[in-house]
């Protein structure tokens, strides 16, 4: 890690040490307000009412399953409207009303049975930033355009999109193009091994 301003900054990942990553990765963990959705919330007397979802989104956890990647939903709010995206999209790991993120992230890599280098996260807001910070030493971490700014700066990428307009599919979709490098080049280099 890096400081600047007596904050923590991310290095930025290049070339092969990115690639190295997303080639082992098996676990996307998305934050959901502010991701998945735009952080609104239409709210009545009774409480919670709705929550818009993007569709695209729903096809960047599919496109990521079919290439052998889970997603998990992780969010401080207990919604069941969340419960029930997580439901439609076949999430099997969604954890709802997590107080604190990092602290839980042994729990859901247990559950999911996945290593700490095997994972990515995405997030928009301060309350994803230690998490973001363990998930950087060995995963990815991704943030939405309309992230908060020390979200931003510390992104290993930085979506296109704003939160629960695509930013997921875009996270999702930079995944799978770099996961389609990383496949190219080791065939490559296990050639090359062979000629030596």
């Amino acid at each position: 890690m890096v400081s600047m301003n007596g904050k923590g900054l991310w290095a930025p990942l290049l070339g092969d040490e990115l690639l190295r990553r997303i080639a082992r990765l098996r676990l996307v963990i998305t934050d959901v307000d502010g991701v998945l959705t735009d952080g609104g919330i239409f709210f009545s007397e009774t409480g919670e009412a709705l929550k818009r979802f993007s569709v695209r989104d729903g096809m960047g956890v599919e496109r990521l399953r079919q290439q052998g990647i889970e997603t998990a939903f992780l969010t401080r709010e207990s919604s069941a409207i969340v419960a029930r995206r997580a439901e439609k999209l076949a999430i099997r790991h969604c954890h709802l009303g997590v107080a604190d993120k990092k602290a839980f992230l042994p729990r859901l890599l247990e559950e999911a049975g996945v290593d700490d280098d095997e994972i990515a996260y995405i997030g928009d807001d301060v309350n994803d930033e230690e998490i973001m910070g363990t998930v950087a030493e060995r995963g990815l971490i991704g943030a939405p355009l309309d992230a908060v700014p020390s979200v931003l700066r510390r992104a290993h990428y930085r979506c296109a999109l704003p939160g629960g307009c695509g930013a997921f599919r875009d996270f999702a979709e930079w995944i799978l193009d770099l996961k389609t490098q990383s496949q190219v080049q080791q065939p490559s280099t296990a050639r090359q091994k062979e000629v030596r």
